[in-house]
């Protein structure tokens, strides 16, 4: 659970002008987001549970690995480059008494998606959570912006990377695992301006109905998480100045999500109290309907 007073107590726009190179550092933010590490507490709801996180580097990714620590999971944290936020990841989740293990490499290829799998499964012997929460996006203002590759980079990272790392793990999950997927607002009310992501969270939102009908039979629950605005390093590394100063303002709360705000439903969706929640996508939008 989080403190009661969080909501009051997280920054709001205007937010200082600051851009970053794609992918972006938690480390180089202002301010820097709120990840949990005062407010967080665990109850053993995920205890000798073994996760894997994408994007676990920074982010929703950092906030729930820190979760599912305190909750007693050991986690794997894959990322792409961003060393120095990995570092501190590892290091909050070792704090907690639990292991660690962080996998730099780009899940565009599959190759890389079953390196991931596997590795998880030589360091814990056992995989019950994968969360699918790495994200590629950029912010363009026409369609003539887009180029062939980076349209083809946006699926493959949000989309093609998600089957591909289902298909690897399943074989290694016991009954009462779990999946999350990190969907988006953008699903349902997709933004001009992210043309593409906005196309592969509504693609995310489908390929998880579908999964948790797959899958019900073999007792693995596959669940997404579909927030509004989120204070993460893709925001100022992706958006020009004057989104990013404003970010979340449109929203009724006035403010973008703090990490540390959706990791619970993770780990609701990761424990045996979801145990008849599958194929639902959970809005976290300061307020914002998400309407079918």
């Amino acid at each position: 659970m989080i403190s009661q007073n969080l909501q009051e107590q997280q920054p709001k726009p205007p937010f200082p002008e600051q851009q970053q190179e794609v992918p972006g550092l938690e480390s180089q933010m202002n301010p820097k987001p709120d990840y949990g590490e005062n407010s967080y507490s665990g109850s053993g709801k995920l205890q000798g549970k073994a996760a894997i996180i994408t994007g676990g580097d920074s982010g929703i990714g950092r906030a729930v690995a820190l979760a599912f620590a305190r909750e007693g999971a050991d986690v794997l944290i894959a990322y792409l480059n961003e060393e120095p936020d990995a570092e501190e990841t590892v290091r909050i989740v070792e704090k907690e008494g639990r292991k660690c293990v962080a996998v730099a490499g780009d899940i565009q290829q599959e190759a890389q998606c079953q390196e991931i799998i596997e590795r998880a499964r030589s360091e814990f012997g056992k995989i019950d959570i994968l969360v699918n929460n790495a994200a590629f996006q950029m912010t363009r203002e026409s369609l003539d912006e887009i180029s062939s590759e980076e349209f083809d980079r946006t699926f493959k990272t949000n989309i093609y990377a998600m089957f591909y790392l289902c298909k690897a793990a399943v074989p290694q999950m016991e009954p009462g695992s779990a999946i999350i997927n990190t969907a988006s607002i953008n699903a349902a009310e997709p933004k001009p301006k992210l043309l593409a992501y906005s196309a592969t969270k509504a693609a995310i939102v489908n390929f998880t109905g579908g999964l948790a009908q797959l899958l019900a039979e073999k007792g693995i629950r596959v669940n997404a998480v579909a927030p509004g605005p989120v204070w993460t390093p893709l925001i100022p590394a992706t958006m020009p100045n004057e989104q990013v100063t404003q970010f979340g303002q449109q929203y009724p709360m006035k403010r973008p999500a703090q990490p540390a705000e959706l990791a619970p439903i993770y780990v609701l969706l990761a424990s045996s109290e979801a145990s008849y929640v599958s194929g639902a996508v959970i809005p976290v939008t300061g307020g914002q309907p998400v309407l079918p």
